[in-house]
C-alpha cells in the first residue's frame, strides 16, 4: 500500500526547518519536492487546498508555447520544450502526447508558409524529433477528414504538430506526495498569518490551522513565497506583478483524440479546443484582473467570447449556454509590463529577493515550473551553505510505473476490466494514479460493488472516489470533487448527486450527517450550475 497523505498540524511544532514554502501550487510543490530530495528539512503550507487556484485552472497542457515564437521568445520556448520532452519520458502516466491541428483559412493571420517555418523551428528547438513526432501538412480535404466539424468554407490547408497534456491538479498532488515521502511536512488549509523578524531578517512565520484556529510559530532558516496571486499579501501588500484572468469552458466531446490551436476572430488571440476526460476543453481568455483575489468568476462576457469563437470555426455545431457542462476561471501571475495586452507579456519567470530574506516566485508556467523551482532550491542551498545539485531533471515522477510502460498499461487495464471497470474509466484511472493504480484496484477487489461509475456521464469510478478520500488529505468536498477528481467541472451534478457522493465518503472522512449537509451547501454556493 502506498503512503497515505495525513494532515497533522502538530508536525510543525518544536523543530526548525531549513525552508518554509508558502503556497502549494505547482511552484511550491516542485520546490518542496526538489528541496526534500536534496536533503533539506522542508515545510510546505497552503492557505487553501493544494493546487486550489491557478494550478487547477490551466489549459492542462505541457507544451513549448508555439505562439511565443511570434514574440521571438526563443529562450522560453527552448526551456519549455526541454521540460516537455523530459516529462514525456519521466512521467508517461502523468504527461501524455497530444497532437494539435492548426487550420489555415483564406483569411488566417498566418499563412501556410509562415506556419511551416514556425513549426520547423518549434520541432527543431525540441531536438531529437523523429518523423512520427514532427509536424505534418495536409490539404483541405485531408484536414477536414481529421476534424470533420470544422467550417470548410475558405479552408486552404492544415497542419498538425506534437505537444502534451496532463491533469494539472493531479501533477501538483503527486509532487506534494513525493515531497512528503522524501521527508517534507506538507499541509493544506494552513495560512501564514504573519512573518516574524529578528535583526531585520525573517526567523519564523505564524501559521494558523484554518480548521481549528490553532497557531504555531514555525521556525525556519529560509522562506519562499510561491503564493501565486496572493504573493503580495506576504510582501507587506506590495504587488510587483500583473494579474490576467483566464477562463475555460467544458463542452460535449466532438474531438477524436486530437486538439486544435485556433485564432480568435475578435482579437487575434490563440485559443485551444482540447480533448480532456471525454469532454472538449475550450480556452482560454486573457484579460487584466484587478478584482477580489478570492472571488475569481466566470462572467457572461467570458462565456460569450469563447462560445462565439468556437461557433465561428465550427461548421456543423452551434453551442449555446445550455451545452456548457462546466467552467472555471484562474489568474495568471505575469511580470510587470507596460504592454497593453496581457497576451503580449512574457510568460517567463523571475525570483525576487526581499531585504528580509523572503524569496518570491513571480510568473512562470506549469510546463517550466520544475526548471524554475530548481533555481529557487539552488538559491536556498547557496544561502544555507549546502552543496547538493538538483536531481529532478529526468527523474521519474513519484508515481511513475517505470520499466516497460506499454506492458504495465496493458496488464493494469486487463486487471481493471476483469474487475468490471469500463474501458474508458480504466484508461483514465492509469492516467490519474500511475503506479498507485494497484492500490486502487486492490481496494476495488475488497469493494466489488465499487467498480461502477460515480455518475454515468464521467469516467470516474466509486473506488477512485473512496481511494482519494482515504489517502489524499481531503478536508472539504470540493477538494475531492474538483481537484482529486475533476467531477464538478466534467458533469452537471445535482444537489442529490452531491449528497449521495458525500454520503459515500463520509465513513472514510468521519463526517456526520450535519457535516455532509454543510459540505454540500459549501459546494452548491461555490459551484453554481454551469459556473465555477
Amino acid at each position: 500500500m502506498s503512503q497515505m497523505m495525513r494532515r497533522d498540524f502538530s508536525r510543525l511544532n518544536d523543530r526548525t526547518f531549513d525552508v518554509l514554502i508558502c503556497g502549494g501550487g505547482i511552484y511550491g510543490a516542485w520546490t518542496a519536492y526538489d528541496a526534500a530530495l536534496r536533503g533539506l528539512k522542508v515545510a510546505l503550507v497552503d492557505r487553501g487546498d493544494f493546487a486550489n487556484a491557478t494550478s487547477s485552472a490551466s489549459s492542462k497542457l505541457v507544451h513549448g508555447g508555439l505562439r511565443y515564437l511570434e514574440n521571438f521568445d526563443f529562450k522560453l520556448v527552448r526551456k519549455t520544450l526541454a521540460e516537455r520532452q523530459m516529462l514525456l519520458a519521466a512521467a508517461p502516466h502523468r504527461v501524455r502526447p497530444l497532437r494539435f491541428g492548426v487550420p489555415v483559412y483564406r483569411d488566417s493571420r498566418l499563412g501556410s508558409f509562415r506556419l511551416a517555418v514556425g513549426l520547423t523551428l518549434y520541432d527543431g528547438l525540441a531536438g531529437s524529433i523523429n518523423d512520427e513526432q514532427g509536424f505534418k501538412r495536409y490539404d483541405n480535404s485531408e484536414f477536414s477528414a481529421r476534424f470533420p466539424f470544422l467550417r470548410t468554407a475558405g479552408l486552404k490547408a492544415g497542419f498538425t504538430y506534437l505537444d502534451a497534456q496532463t491533469d494539472d491538479a493531479r501533477l501538483v498532488l503527486e509532487l506534494v506526495a513525493g515531497a512528503e515521502s522524501a521527508g517534507a511536512v506538507c499541509l493544506n488549509y494552513c495560512r501564514v498569518a504573519e512573518f516574524i523578524e529578528r535583526n531585520d531578517k525573517l526567523s519564523a512565520a505564524l501559521v494558523t490551522d484554518q480548521l481549528t484556529g490553532e497557531s504555531v510559530a514555525v521556525q525556519a532558516e529560509q522562506f519562499v513565497n510561491t503564493a501565486g496571486q496572493w504573493a503580495g499579501l506576504l510582501q507587506h501588500g506590495k504587488r510587483n506583478y500583473r494579474l490576467s484572468k483566464g477562463v475555460h469552458l467544458i463542452l460535449p466531446n466532438i474531438l477524436d483524440g486530437e486538439a486544435l490551436l485556433l485564432t480568435a476572430k475578435a482579437d487575434g488571440r490563440v485559443f485551444f479546443m482540447i480533448p480532456w476526460y471525454g469532454r472538449t476543453l475550450v480556452g482560454t481568455t486573457d484579460t487584466d484582473y484587478d478584482g477580489d483575489l478570492d472571488a475569481v468568476r466566470v462572467e457572461n462576457k467570458d462565456i460569450d467570447y469563447l462560445l462565439s469563437e468556437v461557433n465561428g470555426v465550427a461548421g456543423n455545431v452551434s453551442w449555446t449556454r445550455e451545452d456548457i457542462i462546466g467552467s472555471f476561471a484562474g489568474l495568471r501571475v505575469l511580470k510587470q509590463s507596460d504592454r497593453s495586452s496581457p497576451s503580449a507579456v512574457s510568460r517567463d519567470w523571475e525570483l525576487h529577493a526581499s531585504g528580509n530574506g523572503l524569496l518570491t516566485s513571480i510568473g512562470g508556467k506549469l510546463t517550466s515550473a520544475r526548471s524554475d523551482a530548481a533555481h529557487i532550491v539552488d538559491k536556498l542551498c547557496e544561502n544555507l551553505g549546502v552543496r547538493q545539485a538538483c536531481g529532478t531533471f529526468g527523474k521519474p515522477l513519484p508515481w511513475s510505473p517505470g520499466g516497460d510502460v506499454p506492458a504495465w498499461s496493458e496488464a493494469m487495464t486487463r486487471r481493471a476490466l476483469a474487475l468490471g471497470i469500463d474501458k474508458e474509466s480504466a484508461y483514465w484511472l492509469l492516467f490519474r494514479h500511475g503506479s498507485r493504480v494497484t492500490d486502487v484496484l486492490a481496494l476495488c477487489e475488497s469493494h466489488p460493488d465499487s467498480a461502477s461509475r460515480i455518475v454515468p456521464e464521467a469516467p470516474f469510478i466509486v473506488t477512485d472516489l473512496l481511494f482519494c478520500a482515504r489517502s489524499e488529505m481531503i478536508v472539504h468536498l470540493d477538494d475531492l470533487l474538483r481537484r482529486r477528481l475533476p467531477l464538478l467541472i466534467l458533469a452537471k451534478l445535482k444537489p442529490e448527486d452531491l449528497r449521495r457522493i458525500a454520503g459515500m465518503v463520509a465513513p472514510e472522512l468521519g463526517w456526520s450527517q450535519e457535516k455532509i449537509e454543510s459540505e454540500c451547501r459549501r459546494v452548491l454556493q461555490a459551484y453554481s450550475l454551469g459556473g465555477s
